[in-house]
């Protein structure tokens, strides 16, 4: 899929597990539609299956996969894309039985991933994360391949010997990238050192929550910021000062359910910066039906990391788009309850209409200071109140 192209018509495919409901399986395909529309491409049709499990070779079973295959061929479709990750058979019989396009929901990530890149840093973590996802379906790659030469190309058939070559190849270009990402992990670290030891505070949270225009509001900066999933893709810093108090604050990319397993360890020296914070501010989208889910997800990432015990200011954002219907609470009422307590200290705000941000500075400013006195205990400059070391006290 390609942006600002004539737009793929996309059929999406999810399967319903025991443990959910159908309209938490709604609400991953929603996901998946907002995916496809920030790759580039147009949904026009759901399929779903309550299955105890995925059917290992086709993924849904023989009456949707007919179901399936009708539709396409009348509304001729380009490409169908299901919820979960499939191997390398499944896609290979898909294709063989659809006679069309299949991908899942970690090719739709990674190439818009790819599409977002930016720096160096997060160019190289991205290609390293795709070659990782294509090598185990190479064999599918070269049938493909075979079928665009139609049997007259100059290799005369991809064989396994060619298949092999390419393995190879890619083998050794994730090792190249490997290397690359440890000297540029490694400049990272020194310059994290030169920051000295000013306080460190990382915005994390799911995508599309807000997390970057928050960021542009405490550090009066212009990072890009979109209603499109993954819009930050590089992790951003800037220095922020609250009542004379400086701090480092920094933007990371947004989490997401089912996120690749090749992206996660590839951007974790992105993520550095949220291991080493000393404040989190886990930003959540307040308006979102499922901002429960989305929470849970972002902790079960947090704890990947090894971030997972850091101390969080959780901030209920899109206060000004809250639907009592969501909860069946008002907004005061929900305030609360166990969830907000839970998450506490909690602070509700609207980013974008600039609602309550001052409780939210205030909050970050009595825990940053806490922490920089820690370390700077007579800070007479920035705190003149404070009492001062004498001479005769060090004796």
């Amino acid at each position: 899929m390609k942006e600002g192209e004539l737009k793929e018509k996309v059929v999406l495919v999810g399967v319903i597990r025991p443990e959910q409901s159908p309209e938490q399986a709604k609400e991953h395909l929603d996901e998946l539609a907002f995916l496809v529309e920030t790759a580039g491409g147009v949904t026009i049709k759901t399929f779903t299956q309550r299955l105890p499990a995925p059917d290992t070779k086709t993924f849904v079973g023989k009456g949707k996969l007919e179901e399936i295959q009708e539709y396409v061929k009348l509304a001729e479709a380009d490409l169908v894309i299901f919820d979960d990750e499939l191997s390398p058979s499944q896609t290979r019989n898909l294709e063989n039985y659809l006679k069309i396009p299949i991908q899942d929901r970690s090719r739709v990530i990674l190439d818009i991933f790819a599409k977002r890149a930016q720096t160096s840093q997060a160019r190289t973590q991205v290609e390293l994360a795709r070659y990782e996802y294509i090598l185990p379906r190479l064999t599918r790659m070269w049938t493909h391949l075979e079928r665009q030469r139609g049997g007259t190309g100059t290799r005369g058939g991809a064989g396994e010997k060619e298949i092999e070559t390419d393995r190879r190849a890619i083998r050794n270009r994730i090792s190249v990238l490997k290397d690359k990402l440890a000297k540029i992990e490694k400049q990272n670290a020194t310059q994290r050192k030169s920051r000295g030891e000013l306080v460190r505070v990382a915005l994390v949270g799911y995508t599309n929550v807000g997390k970057s225009t928050l960021m542009n509001l405490l550090s009066k900066s212009s990072i890009f910021a979109e209603n499109k999933l993954f819009a930050t893709l590089d992790t951003t810093v800037r220095k922020v000062v609250i009542h004379n108090l400086p701090f480092l604050l920094s933007d990371t990319v947004g989490f997401i359910r089912k996120l690749p397993h090749h992206l996660v360890e590839s951007f974790k020296s992105t993520l550095e910066e949220t291991r080493e914070a000393d404040i989190l501010i886990h930003v959540v989208d307040i308006s979102h039906p499922n901002f429960e889910d989305q929470i849970q997800t972002v902790q079960e990432t947090l704890n990947e990391l090894g971030a997972g015990d850091k101390f969080t200011i959780t901030v209920f954002n899109k206060i000004d788009r809250y639907q009592a219907e969501q909860t069946g609470l008002s907004l005061q009422e929900f305030k609360r309850t166990w969830m907000a307590q839970k998450n506490a200290p909690a602070v509700f705000i609207s980013a974008t209409g600039k609602e309550n941000v001052d409780e939210l500075r205030d909050l970050l400013y009595e825990k940053a200071k806490t922490i920089h006195l820690s370390r700077y205990p007579y800070d007479g400059l920035l705190y003149p109140d404070l009492p001062k070391v004498k001479k005769t006290d060090l004796s």
